[in-house]
């Protein structure tokens, strides 16, 4: 075929394909969304910025330090961008309903109380005449002149911290107010049988001699004697008490914040990402100025602190890390740890509980807790290990409703319309009753469990809590139907629509509210920066009158839910392969539909497919696929369950280019 011929039939397939894709719709630029970083600055929130020490060069990453001039550099880009350093009086009176406060509002912040404070940063704030908060270390300030200051575990010379000397002519400057970063709890205690080091301020302690953990209580009194000696410390130089707390490492928990409101604190600074608001004083974000950046990098930072990172998943069963040969199960570890660093994932949702047999009901945990054996102590091990070597979001998956527990507390149980019994319904999960008040409590100091003994940055609520048209049928939930005006009997329950409409939409409210229960018993221990997400089934989603089988409603999980959890699984839905593509941007679309629902959804894709007989992994290209498919309609969190880390199920470089926010956003 001559060359010119070729050509022609080329140019011919190509034209045809292109007329083939739809041509994407236009959107006029004025009614185009705001990208983050152009947003503008949200009315009385303010962004913290968290340094450390500061070096005229080579700055020691292990205090996390930045040289002088990029300090400088950067303070001067601030001021000549238009942000505004606040001190804690402006902020707490604009929380009162006074001035508000400026836009681009900054909180400067120096931590762990370095001399370079002093020498270099000191003179800076009074050129600009800016102000900022310091937070030293007791134990590190009292050490003597002549003596090294014991930084967590590491000597290091007393000439890098400050006096209190030092720190009562700062006080005086009327530029700096003085925060407490603990006295003696900035550094690693023994949080668990395999040997983690982490928080002292928020971790209870494991005694390895004894085989027991810190009690509540003991936890309360060691941090409350510590709240007490810094604050005296502090008082005795400034001649105020101190009423910001600066969490070490950044990690809040939240028993200690009970101790330090009690003590007179109105701010608690941590770590994590985002602005502030006035509500939330107590768990203030703050952006750590880390690895020396230059200019650039730092402004990108600072500019694009409003942008929500997208949620890039994986779920994983920890029943494959867990081995009765200890030395094989790090080897686990060890594989999941460094496939979830290779893959570029940011949060893991992480089994907390133990299902072999895979048929949903809990018999045993992988935590310490009250009510169920412990299978292994090995989540708190596995989510520390994937936080601090994997950096990544670790969730705890938690089950709701179906735990093994004392057969005398009631299930959950459906009414059979053709014989009138009653009895619990072996095609659906074994669920405990959410209406009887002991199986709440029961469920309760479960989740108060895995929150004092596991160290997580939220909770992932399993899609077990559901209940058919048919359900709950137990005593306990028709004393609760009929105290909230509804009929006492399934059958008058159902026996019109308007009635089954009001019952299906109490049953939905009720399992919401428990499920905020838990959450408020888990961040009482471990602190209100720990976030939810729950679980969905598709059928609510695409099918709004399906809300009845399963008391789930898309609306309601929005609203309730720092994250809703859709399974956009269309395999398990009864869709092919070929009918998937479509499927999927179906869901999608009827998430777009709801503004900014998006940016709070989570869609969980199947690697598995169960239908099969026998089951078999879906290949790697057919989940980069689907992935790409949820990103060209405008999903941009989601990931995918199950991960076999330990045969490279799905192929991680076949994955990773759709997964990973750093390979491809």
């Amino acid at each position: 075929m001559p060359l010119i011929t070729r050509c022609i039939l080329l140019l011919g397939v190509l034209i045809l394909s292109a007329c083939a894709q739809q041509a994407p719709e236009f959107v006029p630029p004025a009614q185009r969304p705001l990208p983050d970083n152009e947003a503008p600055w949200p009315k009385n929130h303010v962004l913290g910025i968290a340094y450390h020490d500061v070096e005229d060069r080579d700055p020691d990453q292990a205090v996390v330090a930045v040289r002088t001039e990029r300090m400088i550099e950067q303070l001067a880009w601030l001021r000549e961008n238009n942000y505004r350093p606040v001190t804690i009086d402006q902020i707490l009176a604009a929380r009162k309903g006074g001035p508000e406060l400026p836009p681009k509002a900054i909180l400067l912040s120096f931590d762990d109380g370095y001399a370079s404070f002093y020498t270099r940063v000191l003179p800076v704030l009074r050129s600009y005449n800016w102000h900022a908060l310091l937070a030293p270390v007791g134990v590190w300030i009292d050490t003597p002149a002549d003596q090294k200051v014991d930084f967590a575990g590491e000597m290091r010379p007393r000439s890098q911290f400050l006096t209190w000397a030092q720190i009562r002519e700062i006080s005086q400057s009327g530029l700096v107010e003085i925060a407490a970063h603990t006295d003696a709890s900035h550094k690693g205690v023994l949080a668990n049988p395999q040997g983690n080091l982490q928080p002292a301020a928020a971790t209870r302690r494991y005694d390895a001699t004894t085989g027991r953990y810190e009690s509540e209580a003991d936890f309360q009194a060691r941090l409350r004697n510590d709240v007490a000696t810094i604050s005296k410390k502090i008082r005795a130089v400034t001649g105020y008490n101190p009423r910001v707390w600066v969490w070490p490492y950044g990690v809040a928990d939240g028993t200690a914040l009970q101790v330090i409101g009690d003590q007179g604190y109105q701010m608690a600074l941590t770590l994590d990402d985002g602005l502030d608001a006035l509500d939330n004083l107590m768990s203030s974000p703050r952006f750590l100025v880390a690895s020396d950046p230059d200019g650039m990098h730092f402004s990108n930072s600072i500019t694009g602190v409003q942008a929500d990172a997208p949620m890039r998943v994986v779920h994983v069963d920890l029943d494959n890390v867990y081995d009765p040969d200890p030395a094989q199960q790090e080897i686990n570890l060890g594989k999941l740890v460094q496939r979830m660093s290779d893959m570029g994932a940011n949060t893991v949702f992480l089994q907390a509980f133990a299902d072999p047999k895979g048929d949903g009901l809990v018999h045993s945990l992988y935590f310490p807790n009250r009510h169920l054996p412990v299978r292994a102590d090995i989540f708190d091990r596995v989510a520390w290990q994937l936080r601090t070597r994997a950096h990544v979001k670790v969730f705890a998956w938690m089950p709701v409703l179906s735990f093994a527990l004392d057969s005398k507390l009631p299930r959950v149980t459906r009414w059979d319309p053709a014989t009138g019994q009653v009895s619990t319904d072996p095609k659906q999960y074994q669920r405990l009753s959410p209406f009887d008040p002991e199986v709440r409590r029961v469920i309760g100091e479960i989740y108060q469990d895995v929150a004092r003994l596991t160290s997580v940055d939220g909770i992932l609520y399993h899609d077990d809590a559901v209940l058919s048209d048919f359900e709950d049928a137990s005593p306990a939930a028709l004393r609760v139907y009929t105290a909230n005006g509804l009929p006492g009997s399934i059958a008058a329950l159902r026996a019109d629509p308007a009635t089954l409409q009001r019952w299906t939409q109490f049953k939905t409210r009720y399992l919401t509210d428990f499920t905020h229960e838990l959450t408020a018993k888990v961040r009482a221990i471990r602190g209100p920066q720990v976030q939810t997400a729950r679980n969905l089934f598709a059928e609510p989603m695409l099918n709004p009158d399906s809300e009845a089988w399963f008391a789930q409603n898309l609306d309601n999980f929005l609203a309730n839910y720092d994250w809703t959890a859709p399974m956009a699984m269309p395999l398990m839905e009864g869709k092919n392969v070929h009918q998937s593509g479509a499927w999927l941007e179906d869901l999608v679309a009827t998430v777009k539909a709801r503004p900014g629902a998006l940016k709070r959804t989570v869609f969980e894709l199947q690697a598995r497919d169960w239908a099969a007989k026998p089951a078999a992994d879906i290949s790697a290209e057919q989940m980069a696929d689907w992935m790409g498919r949820l990103k060209r309609q405008g999903a941009t969190s989601f990931g995918y369950y199950p991960d076999n880390f330990l045969e490279n199920s799905p192929d991680l470089k076949t994955v990773r280019p759709a997964l990973s926010n750093k390979w491809n956003p």
